[in-house]
């Protein structure tokens, strides 16, 4: 097993991509109200605050802003797994290795994470975010997908409505 070192800053803004294990399932979107829960859950335990979030078929995207002091978002992925694996019925394919543990075989076990550097590099995220439903043809504009915070930042005057449509899929492929 390789020793992957987190980058661990207390207080950070970090982007998340959270991925279940067997990608061609849609059970995020499918279950989208006990995810939902599961945040709300982790976030009254340990609180943290959610700078935006997409949820996806297989995975989803999040920034988060840890309190002061505080570096612990591992432990935190790890009880919204948890909680949300538990709230589905079984069934799913588990590996030996797995099993032997006594895990579900819902998620990946890994998560990826960024620490976001900069206003800028929150931006770049922020719209990366808010992009990924059309870049992983889900929908044809961004305002057209109802798991994402983009509907908050259109709401809050950030994003214009019309933002990351199919014209904006053509300028980023092109290079225009």
């Amino acid at each position: 097993m390789t020793n992957y070192r987190r980058n661990r800053l207390a207080g950070g803004t970090y982007f998340f991509t959270v991925a279940i294990a067997q990608r061609h399932l849609d059970i995020l979107v499918q279950h989208v109200q006990n995810l939902k829960a599961a945040l709300r859950d982790e976030h009254q335990r340990a609180p943290f605050v959610k700078l935006a979030l997409v949820v996806l078929p297989d995975h989803l995207h999040t920034i988060w802003r840890l309190p002061h002091g505080d570096s612990d978002y591992s432990n935190r992925w790890r009880r919204i797994k948890a909680r949300f694996s538990r709230a589905l019925p079984l069934g799913e394919r588990v590996s030996i290795s797995r099993a032997m543990k006594g895990e579900r075989g819902i998620w990946q076990r890994r998560f990826w994470e960024h620490t976001v550097r900069d206003e800028e590099d929150l931006q770049r995220h922020l719209d990366y975010i808010h992009f990924n439903p059309v870049k992983h043809k889900l929908v044809s504009r961004v305002s057209d997908w109802p798991h994402s915070t983009f509907h908050e930042y259109v709401r809050s005057g950030v994003y214009p409505p019309d933002w990351g449509g199919c014209d904006d899929l053509l300028d980023r492929e092109f290079g225009e």
